[in-house]
């Protein structure tokens, strides 16, 4: 395996925001079969090293890929844009509002008649915002508008936050 090679590359996919999942998870299985430790047992220690470090590169580049936020921060990287996620911010006033009442909205949940359906509905909200940027994001990309992705990346950061919020919430008032 030629750990060289780009993640998009090295799982046969186009370099695109928008992939086939599908063709990713088909392509990690028939991956991780080719380079699992456990085929290299009776093998020399080098070749027992080299197994690890591939399925560790396939398992790392999996993760990325199919992850959209992860993906887009990766898309950039490979064209020399980079921004540490912790200094993610934005100066978009409309979104950091929107940000605001979205925070609010999810610290009210628990006061609400229907905490369960008030939780569904900022869910589907979060879950809309998410797919606009993501739209935002592959049409930015493909037109190699560069600087204008990394706002979209930036404000995806805030939504996939948020997002992993309301998640919490909902396995704190369903118990899971």
């Amino acid at each position: 395996m030629d750990t060289s090679k780009n993640y998009f590359e090295v799982f046969g996919l186009p370099r695109s925001f928008a992939i086939d999942l599908d063709a990713l998870a088909h392509r990690y299985r028939e991956l991780q079969r080719e380079v699992h430790p456990d085929r290299y047992a009776s093998a020399g220690d080098r070749e027992q090293r080299l197994a690890v470090e591939y399925a560790s590169f396939v398992n790392e580049a999996f993760e990325a890929l199919q992850s959209p936020l992860a993906r887009a921060v990766y898309l950039l990287r490979l064209v020399g844009v980079e921004r540490d996620s912790e200094s993610a911010t934005t100066t978009d006033t409309a979104f950091l509002m929107q940000q605001m009442e979205l925070r609010e909205e999810l610290s009210q949940v628990r006061e609400q008649k229907d905490p369960e359906a008030a939780l569904d509905r900022l869910s589907v909200h979060v879950d809309n915002c998410l797919q606009q940027l993501q739209v935002e994001f592959g049409r930015d990309y493909e037109r190699g508008d560069y600087s204008r992705a990394q706002v979209v990346v930036d404000k995806m950061h805030f939504i996939f936050k948020l997002a992993l919020e309301v998640e919490q919430l909902e396995v704190e008032l369903l118990d899971y």
